[in-house]
């Protein structure tokens, strides 16, 4: 899985979300993201199919919504996605959150026919605690391939990374920008002053360091550029202290009905 991605999430204008895509694909990002409940896997297709970029050159993800997680729900929905997305599979799926109609075991069991089949080839799962996936792991007798959580420098998530590299999870960064608040916390500006960067740049570049897959949602040409140029940034060790030292801690996604 390519460490590096865009995030699709309230990119709501068909044109406007099939040109990201197409202008980060031929940019060079090789990661897209999407979701059923984002209502926009139509639009994304719409941007893989105009990329110069062979499909076999990407690496695609989408997430099951929480009302479609029944067993037949979950297949009969993929089918949907990959038929809206205008591809044969995808790399990723995730269950978008352990919620609603979630039940691990035919949750779970439906997902692994999908592998089966050839219509996905990693299970995933998103914002999930620990107990959650010591429940999956139970279930599928393995990790799951990959946890999507929301990670910034306000939201380091230790306990999980730690999880994660205990089991062999890759953990994918949502919102890793922290909904621009970013661009409002002095030590990150500090960093991104010493070294002619963005804050979003030394954002981005300390999840890398810390192992962690990033999507950064980006709609514009300038961010999406803005974005991928923080793979060129490399902190030294006072730079990832001083992000490290960050004490604000804030949740941008906390619906009340968290699992957290």
């Amino acid at each position: 899985m390519p460490t590096f991605g865009l995030g699709t999430w309230e990119n709501e204008d068909p044109e406007a979300c099939a040109e990201s895509v197409r202008t980060a694909l031929d940019m060079g990002y090789r990661h897209i993201d999407t979701a059923q409940a984002y209502e926009n896997e139509d639009s994304v297709g719409d941007g893989i199919a105009q990329a110069e970029i062979d499909r076999e050159e990407m690496f695609l993800a989408t997430k099951v919504w929480t009302k479609n997680l029944a067993h037949d729900d979950v297949i009969d929905s993929t089918h949907e996605s990959l038929e809206k997305l205008g591809v044969d599979s995808v790399d990723l799926l995730y269950i978008h959150w352990p919620q609603n109609t979630y039940e691990p075991e035919e949750t779970l069991s439906a997902f692994e026919e999908l592998v089966d089949e050839g219509a996905i080839d990693h299970i995933g799962v998103s914002n999930f605690e620990p107990e959650h996936l010591d429940e999956a792991r139970e279930v599928l007798g393995e990790a799951p391939f990959a946890n999507q959580v929301e990670m910034s420098p306000l939201l380091p998530q230790e306990e999980l990374r730690e999880y994660c590299d205990e089991h062999g999870i890759e953990l994918v960064a949502y919102s890793p920008l922290a909904r621009g608040k970013v661009f409002e916390v002095d030590e990150l500006s500090e960093v991104a002053e010493k070294h002619d960067a963005s804050e979003a740049q030394v954002s981005l570049a300390w999840l890398r360091e810390k192992g962690v897959t990033v999507i950064p949602k980006a709609t514009s040409e300038e961010h999406i550029r803005d974005n991928w140029e923080s793979l060129t940034l490399d902190l030294d060790d006072e730079d990832v202290e001083t992000i490290d030292g960050i004490d604000t801690v804030e949740r941008q996604v906390d619906p009340d009905d968290s699992p957290w």
